[in-house]
């Protein structure tokens, strides 16, 4: 293009995103004085901020608040009280509509020239980004996760996360296409909030990664909740009616059909690298991300580095991509000295009850210790679960026999979110539960309940 022969400024460090990740390596180089610009197609702050993790938890807490009441009605409590999704939406906002503009001008009160638009490599150092030719010593991807596409006819009429998320009402029926963390939260809510939810999945399961025995006493829970689900099915096209979406999907060598009012793409997430020309700039990439070595550097080209949900290193979550965003900045400004140290991270489904998991999976640590202690009980009988009457409570927990440390920990429970936080903190710390069961705990609480699991 004419444009992009246009003279454009010289950088340190150019950064490609403003969620965590990208922010905390651009931080990190400002403070050690490198001029540094910043790039975002979207409105700054990044996913979790604006359309992830938080606004997510915001339109949750009251599916918790009506799930404790359904569990105690006659109990004490007359009815649960009903959602009013659009005055939820409002209070959500709160949370969100500031971010972008709070975002820019802390970037820009500590020197960061700011770009509104996704740039473009035109060589191993030169993007081009707003029409102009910048050149950057180094070049930092931090785009992180977009959704994956569906190849589908009719594709086009499915809502992305980001829809749900800003949905001013709620559909009385609603089809999400994939059952992974957030086709199973996002249909948790939809359920609570009074919309009929069928969630569809080429899987015989949703939660994939997840322990497979607690997984199947959420599905079964879920189904009392109201959900329908279709699996070992593959969608086949989307048609527009009259009132309705029709998806059509095959299932056991049979096309069949079902309406929704709202279909919604939760096939899961892809790095968000399609659009920078990454052939141009010499930056290798596979269906993970950015290939980088331990220092997060690009392999094939060594002025790049990739952090945060964009990098083929470890998990997508928000806490890791600010560590990998640290390491990024001080190997840029001080040489690559500093290596991603990764401790065993947890992961959490935010459906009601929650699923949570650190550590090794039962398979994982039966491959990997000669002897594994399994400890493991459906526990709704169990004082914290009646005194809310909470439906399901359940766990199973992996110990090496010959050492009794914990190495691994599955729940699936109200506030199973918050507990699996301590089994966290025991494996990395290389607890056995004889150290767990001589603590002395808050009673009665959640917290209390892991010294019987062991």
């Amino acid at each position: 293009m004419e444009e992009d022969k246009k003279i454009g400024e010289k950088f340190d460090v150019f950064v490609i995103g403003s969620g965590i990740a990208g922010q905390t390596a651009a931080k990190v180089c400002v403070e050690a004085g490198m001029k540094v610009a910043v790039a975002d197609r979207r409105e700054f702050g990044g996913t979790c901020a604006n359309r992830g993790c938080d606004p997510k938890k915001v339109l949750l807490g009251p599916t918790e608040v009506w799930d404790t009441a359904k569990q105690l009605q006659g109990k004490g409590l007359k009815k649960p009280p009903k959602i009013n999704w659009e005055k939820l939406q409002k209070f959500k906002r709160k949370f969100t509509s500031a971010v972008p503009i709070e975002t820019e001008k802390n970037l820009e009160k500590l020197g960061m020239t700011l770009y509104h638009q996704s740039p473009k490599f035109l060589d191993d150092n030169t993007l081009s980004v707003e029409g102009k030719r910048v050149h950057a010593k180094k070049i930092i991807l931090a785009t992180g996760y977009e959704p994956h596409q569906l190849p589908f006819d009719g594709a086009d009429h499915l809502m992305e996360s980001d829809d749900f998320l800003k949905m001013k009402k709620m559909p009385k029926s609603i089809l999400f296409v994939g059952a992974g963390y957030v086709g199973m939260e996002f249909a948790h809510m939809a359920a609570r909030a009074g919309s009929k939810v069928t969630v569809i999945d080429t899987a015989d399961r949703p939660l994939g990664p997840f322990d497979e025995d607690l997984v199947q006493e959420l599905t079964e829970y879920s189904k009392r909740l109201g959900i329908e689900f279709i699996f070992k099915a593959d969608v086949k096209s989307i048609k527009n009616g009259k009132k309705n979406f029709k998806v059509h999907y095959e299932k056991d060598g049979q096309t069949k059909k079902v309406k929704a009012s709202k279909v919604l793409n939760t096939a899961g997430r892809v790095p968000a690298i399609s659009g920078l020309d990454l052939e141009k700039g010499g930056v290798d990439y596979d269906k993970t991300g950015i290939v980088v070595n331990t220092y997060l550097q690009s392999k094939s080209n060594p002025n790049v580095y990739a952090c945060g949900d964009v990098s083929d290193q470890d998990l997508p979550l928000t806490p890791l991509s600010g560590r990998q965003g640290n390491v990024v900045g001080e190997n840029i400004v001080n040489g690559n000295k500093k290596k991603l140290d990764t401790p065993v991270i947890p992961s959490v489904v935010f459906t009601l009850p929650n699923m949570a998991s650190v550590g090794y999976s039962e398979e994982e640590a039966k491959a990997r210790y000669k002897n594994v202690l399994v400890q493991e009980g459906s526990v709704p009988d169990w004082f914290n679960a009646k005194r809310v009457n909470a439906p399901v409570y359940a766990y199973k927990i992996l110990l090496n026999e010959r050492t009794e440390e914990i190495v691994g920990a599955h729940i699936v429970a109200p506030e199973a979110a918050e507990t699996i936080n301590l089994f966290t903190m025991a494996i990395n710390n290389r607890l056995t539960a004889a150290d767990i069961k001589k603590m002395v705990f808050t009673y009665p609480s959640w917290g209390n309940d892991i010294k019987s699991m062991l």
